[in-house]
């Protein structure tokens, strides 16, 4: 974001936001949800390059963070990765990794379930 910032005079949503789409953002959203991280610190620091971007915007600098990603149709880095997390978790009961998929979740034989038949069976250590 620094090169970014400094290398480009315009200051357009039209300029600035393909250029974070492109350079900066694959970055962080790979990195969460590789290491997947714990601690609210963790997630700030790596959110704080998404806020810098957004800020950078001419005539939205000075609005909330919140409002800045409305404006910019984005999601925060933490939805994006409960998003991707769900993806997976389906991909996986859908059989889309098969060598995989069977030893990490077990499906429940529950009759019962009113048409939803993904739910997981909770193991008992």
């Amino acid at each position: 974001m620094g090169c970014i910032n400094k290398s480009i005079i315009s200051r357009d949503k039209e300029v600035i936001f393909p250029l974070y789409s492109v350079l900066v953002r694959p970055y962080p959203e790979y990195y969460v949800h590789f290491w997947s991280p714990l601690y609210k610190k963790d997630l700030d620091r790596l959110e704080r390059v998404q806020r810098r971007a957004a800020k950078m915007i001419k005539r939205l600098g000075s609005l909330p963070y919140k409002e800045r990603l409305r404006k910019l149709d984005l999601f925060s880095l933490e939805t994006r990765r409960l998003r991707r997390d769900l993806i997976t978790m389906f991909q996986y009961l859908n059989g889309g990794y098969k060598e995989d998929g069977d030893s990490f979740f077990t499906r429940s034989l529950m009759e019962k379930m009113r048409g939803n038949g993904y739910k997981l069976l909770l193991a008992k250590f």
